[in-house]
């Protein structure tokens, strides 16, 4: 049974930075492509980030694009998200999830999720 957990949410300060962390138990975590999203009250969930099996490829959405980074070591079974430059409209829950293919901006391609980490961004 594959199990993600994520740490490192928090409250911080508009600019501040954050280092989300996930962790990868029960699967041979090199299979997996990794991604993570977001969900804020109200809104639907939405795309992170992305990053291939052998860390080679990563994709983000264009909200977040020049201020996050996505890595992975897979040493660790552990994908992280450098989070820099917060904004107040980061606020939301960030899960980790994975996909046996190519990294992948859908959530519906995405076979196992985390329970998700809060991240408040206050301006």
């Amino acid at each position: 049974q594959v199990e993600l957990v994520e740490s490192g949410g928090g409250l911080v300060q508009a600019g501040g930075s954050l280092r989300l962390s996930c962790v990868a138990r029960g699967a041979t975590f090199i299979r997996y492509a990794m991604g993570w999203f977001r969900q804020a009250p109200g809104k639907e969930r939405e795309f992170v980030a992305s990053i291939e099996k052998n860390g080679d490829s990563t994709r983000y959405a264009d909200s977040v694009k020049d201020r996050f980074t996505i890595s992975r070591d897979n040493a660790k079974n552990t994908v992280l998200l450098q989070m820099n430059s917060l904004k107040p409209e980061d606020t939301a829950v960030y899960s980790c999830a994975e996909f046996e293919g190519s990294g992948s901006s859908r959530p519906i391609d995405y076979d196992f999720w985390g329970q998700g980490t809060q991240v408040t961004v206050s301006s």
